[in-house]
Parts: structure tokens; C-alpha cells; sequence
């Protein structure tokens, strides 16, 4: 999709935003699901199930919203000196970061659901079970979950060192163009 006549080179400022919302987001939920099931947690214990669930249902809703976003503005082509390998690459990253960013929180609430419980959002809401109790499925919809959240880890990292590698090994301006500009990122033109 273009803005005018030619194809911009940094993100809107929408999907800018939405993208260091999920960012931190997803920064913040990952030590604390590692630390769910690895750390006595104590008296803390219900607070950061729930601080948990609440993060879940944030970067749902928020990678519903980008999902949403990027279709009606589109992204920026890719640079030239790219090369197709890495674009390619690029893409199934994305790709794959923006399935399991949907997938991930559906499955901790179904897990939830079949433990039995609600799904909180920040004590402003609940969000009821949507399926029956069930031990043995909760039980398997928690390991799909751990797993899923360690490839998410997995796949953060790798986009993590390809905009650093981009920023300072080929300073060739991709991670220009999702800064935002008062941290020297690109505007759309």
C-alpha cells in the first residue's frame, strides 16, 4: 500500500506506536512467565498470575489492532540493498511473530478456561472461562503455551540482533524507520 505516490520509507506513526506498545509488552511478559513456574513467588504469587493474564489479553488486543493496521496503511518496502535471502527471512520472522503474538494469549486463556478460572484485565474486567473445566486439556494447553513462549523468546531475540546488526554493522537505515522520530527515526514521506 502507498502514501501518494511512492511507497514511504519509515511507518506511520500508528504502527509505530503500536509496534514499541507490544514491544514492551512482550519485554515485560517475558521474565515474568519464565518466573511463573521457576520462582517461589510467595505472596506475590496471585499478583503476577494476574499481571500475567492482563499482559495476555493487552498484546492480544493490541496485535489484533496492528493486524488490523498494517492491512489498511501497509508497511514500507524494503530497502535495495537487502538481499532477497534476508527479505525473505525478514518476512517469515514477521510473519511468525505475528501469528504467535495472536495465538499465544488465546491459548493461555483457553488453558486458564479449562484450569477453571477467569481471565483478569488489570481488575478492570474478567474475562468468564469460554470452555469447560478440564484437567487433562489444561494440562496440555500449558505445556503448548510454555513452548510457544520460549520460540516467541527465540524469535524476539533474532529480530532483536537483525535491527541491531542493521543499526550498527550495515547502518543502512531499517531500524531508522520504526524509531520514533524524536529517537532519530525517519517520518513518513
Amino acid at each position: 500500500m502507498t502514501y501518494g505516490t511512492l511507497p514511504p520509507v519509515a511507518y506511520p506513526p500508528t504502527s509505530k506506536l503500536l509496534h514499541w506498545l507490544v514491544a514492551i509488552s512482550v519485554l515485560a511478559q517475558a521474565p515474568l512467565g519464565l518466573a511463573l513456574d521457576r520462582v517461589e513467588l510467595g505472596a506475590w504469587r496471585d499478583a503476577s498470575y494476574n499481571l500475567h493474564k492482563s499482559l495476555g489479553v493487552l498484546i492480544l488486543g493490541l496485535m489484533l489492532w496492528r493486524l488490523v493496521n498494517r492491512f489498511l496503511v501497509g508497511a514500507p518496502r524494503a530497502e535495495a540493498t537487502i538481499a532477497p535471502w534476508q527479505r525473505g527471512v525478514s518476512s517469515a520472522v514477521h510473519g511468525a511473530l505475528y501469528l504467535l503474538l495472536i495465538v499465544q494469549p488465546i491459548i493461555g486463556y483457553l488453558a486458564n478456561s479449562a484450569f477453571g478460572a477467569s481471565t483478569p484485565f488489570f481488575g478492570l474486567f474478567e474475562i468468564p472461562a469460554g470452555i469447560a473445566e478440564n484437567a487433562d486439556l489444561a494440562s496440555r494447553l500449558f505445556a503448548l503455551h510454555g513452548w510457544i513462549g520460549l520460540t516467541l523468546l527465540a524469535l524476539v531475540a533474532v529480530h532483536i540482533a537483525a535491527a541491531l546488526q542493521h543499526y550498527f554493522v550495515r547502518n543502512d537505515g531499517v531500524l531508522q524507520r520504526m524509531l520514533p522520530k524524536v529517537l532519530g527515526g525517519r517520518a513518513v514521506v
